[in-house]
């Protein structure tokens, strides 16, 4: 079935033709979804939705569980073949709902697009005490991805594609204290992590998964203009990162440099569809292709979108893989073997 992607043994980029400004329309030229099933979390906004328009066009029926149906509604209005369930990733007896409904179906899974997330917010936590971007950003992914599991491999050939971010670079697992209980809050400490769990994810459930037939992928979509993510973070950070002058504003060069929310879901959609991964499992990708792996080589800089790239190898380390993954089942308190 293929080498595993642990410490980055796969991540090379592959020459897949697409580059930094290619679109998701760009990148379903030529690939037929009509028979297709596909779960997309997050689908009714910003990237989500982009994801969800390009993959109906292409004949999928799309599912888009949402927890404000109100707004997803709205937003979903004329893609016929989009359907709209409730769920709310920061509610494990939601997740389940959700997902039971969806067996019950007896449909198969072909596609299951973990985009939802949350970024760079205050500290809040879910009734368990878990920190909230961890809740909606891993944990409450893994819980979903665990309760479809039946429905993935039914597929007899499915991919899972987990929304991750650059900003996995900000952090890694801590495995001491996941959940800020001893240390001091750091959102961007607790958005990084996430977003590592994210990628830990992906090269386990492939590593345990492939043989079943279902592959699995992290990806970073780029900095991306027009999404509202960030709306609670305060703007001195964006300051201090060098993306926003004095009066708050995002500097016009920076904007210049900025995807577009259709270039910013091309990679969702290559990791979705793309036959160059069809025997290539487990990796991180960007700009619509497999990403280097970041050995101290790439110099960041976030003024430049453009040196925004890499994946670190403590996201994609054997250990922290499966330490994470049985993490996740005691944190949730579900069973999820792979068999």
């Amino acid at each position: 079935m293929g080498q595993n992607n642990y410490q980055g043994a796969l991540q090379q980029p592959v020459g897949s033709g697409f580059n930094a400004t290619s679109t998701a329309n760009d990148v379903i030229q030529g690939i037929d979804l009509k028979g297709k099933v596909v779960i997309v979390t997050g689908g009714h906004t910003g990237i989500g939705l982009e994801t969800t328009k390009v993959l109906a066009y292409a004949g999928a029926t799309v599912i888009v569980p949402a927890r404000d149906t109100d707004k997803a509604q709205k937003n979903l209005k004329g893609i016929d073949n989009a359907e709209l369930e409730t769920m709310d990733l920061m509610n494990p007896d939601s997740i389940d709902a959700f997902a039971e409904k969806f067996l019950t179906s007896g449909r198969p899974l072909h596609l299951l697009i973990n985009n939802a997330g949350i970024m760079w917010v205050p500290l809040r936590r879910d009734f368990r005490g878990f920190e909230s971007q961890l809740v909606t950003n891993h944990l409450g992914q893994f819980q979903l991805t665990a309760r479809l599991w039946p429905a993935l491999k039914k597929a007899n050939g499915a991919r899972v594609v987990n929304v991750s971010s650059f900003g996995h670079q900000m952090a890694p697992f801590n495995f001491e204290d996941p959940n800020f209980e001893n240390r001091e809050y750091h959102t961007l400490q607790g958005y990084g992590q996430s977003k590592t769990a994210g990628n830990l994810f992906a090269v386990e459930l492939d590593s345990r998964g492939k043989s079943f037939g279902v592959r699995a992928y992290s990806l970073h979509p780029g900095n991306v203009n027009g999404t509202d993510l960030a709306r609670e973070e305060p703007i001195e950070l964006f300051k201090q990162m060098g993306t926003h002058d004095e009066e708050g504003n995002l500097k016009p060069e920076v904007a210049a440099r900025l995807k577009t929310i259709p270039q910013g879901a091309a990679t969702t959609i290559w990791c979705a569809t793309s036959p160059l991964l069809n025997n290539i499992g487990g990796v991180y990708c960007e700009d619509a292709d497999i990403a280097e792996l970041d050995l101290g080589n790439i110099e960041h800089r976030y003024d430049d979108p453009s040196t925004i790239r890499g994946v670190q190898p403590y996201s994609l380390d054997e250990a922290n893989a499966r330490r994470l993954w049985n993490l996740s089942e005691e944190m949730t308190s579900i069973a999820f073997p792979v068999n």
